[in-house]
């Protein structure tokens, strides 16, 4: 008998909670599983991507501003998607959902179908000051009261989930994220001919912190070194003014949103992570699987395992 698991998501801009799902998604229905999707606006780069690969949905057409309050907009229109797709449960893509997922259950009630939620980011967030982390703690056990399960990205995570929410073991489960399309072989790097490539693949925006890795690359990078930012987002004019301020402008490449990222990690020599949180980077697992050796700072969690004690990684 085959169920009926609705994803919502606010857009089709390029976030890695929006990638992962819309990935994750596709597979299902390829596979027959009845999993529609429901975007609030059709904007984003990634429509184009899965446009004819993905079965979704989106909401109506409107002058309003959207961008500026999808997730009241989400909010407003998801109950009426709800009764009228009535699936048997929902899937909540990512943290930042978190709140529509909790909404529907207040504004449905028994009416809401089970909610499975997958945790995307790292829940202690040691980089809010205390006032504000001690709220978001408070936030996290209202989550834990209200959705029905969740699912962490790596098992490093599973105690986390379960002290931090305040759930039984019953309600959580590890499930690995969709990164990879394929397994790559991995790659013997040969020695760069001249300065090292160094890459990032972010959103710009404060949670990445490229601030600190630009600094870093102004105090530690070589003369015939570069460095590659590939993604987009709302400091991109901030970092390019910094990198000017720092002299190293002419070494840092802005490629904005790429949808060629395998060939660019591939074609570099040294990742680069500089999060202040995340949950289980897919990023780091793709630069992995292409052979590139990482530099990331201790943002999750997940972040030991997955390099190995340092053997793919500092």
């Amino acid at each position: 008998m085959s169920i009926r698991v609705l994803t919502f998501l606010h857009s089709f801009e390029s976030g890695g909670v929006e990638r992962m799902a819309l990935r994750l998604v596709e597979q299902w229905q390829k596979a027959g599983v009845d999993a529609p999707v429901w975007v609030g606006r059709r904007d984003g780069p990634m429509r184009t991507i899965h446009e004819g690969r993905v079965c979704y949905e989106t909401g109506p057409q409107t002058h309003l501003p959207v961008r500026h309050f999808e997730t009241l907009w989400m909010i407003l229109l998801l109950p009426g998607v709800i009764r009228r797709l009535r699936p048997d449960a929902l899937f909540c893509a990512g943290n930042s959902y978190a709140i529509v997922a909790v909404a529907m259950k207040l504004l449905l009630g028994k009416r809401c179908p089970p909610i499975v939620a997958k945790i995307s980011n790292d829940l202690v967030r040691a980089d809010m000051p205390w006032p504000a982390r001690a709220a978001y703690h408070l936030w996290l056990r209202i989550q834990g009261r209200f959705i029905n399960r969740f699912v962490g990205m790596a098992e490093p995570m599973r105690r986390e989930l379960r002290s931090m929410l305040g759930v039984a073991e019953a309600r959580v489960s590890i499930v690995a994220d969709p990164v990879l399309d394929q397994l790559l072989p991995l790659e013997q790097k040969a020695a760069p001919a001249g300065g090292l490539r160094f890459i990032s693949v972010g959103r710009l925006a404060p949670q990445k912190d490229q601030d600190l890795m630009l600094r870093a690359f102004a105090i530690g990078g070589q003369p015939g070194d570069t460095l590659c930012l590939v993604g987009d987002g709302p400091l991109e004019a901030r970092l390019r003014a910094l990198a000017s301020a720092l002299g190293i402008a002419d070494r840092v490449i802005f490629t904005g949103h790429r949808t060629d990222t395998t060939a660019l990690l591939s074609a570099s020599d040294m990742f680069l992570l500089s999060s202040r949180y995340e949950g289980v980077p897919a990023v780091i697992v793709e630069a992995l699987a292409v052979g590139l050796p990482v530099i990331t700072t201790d943002c999750a969690v997940s972040i030991g395992p997955l390099l190995q004690g340092g053997e793919f990684g500092i």
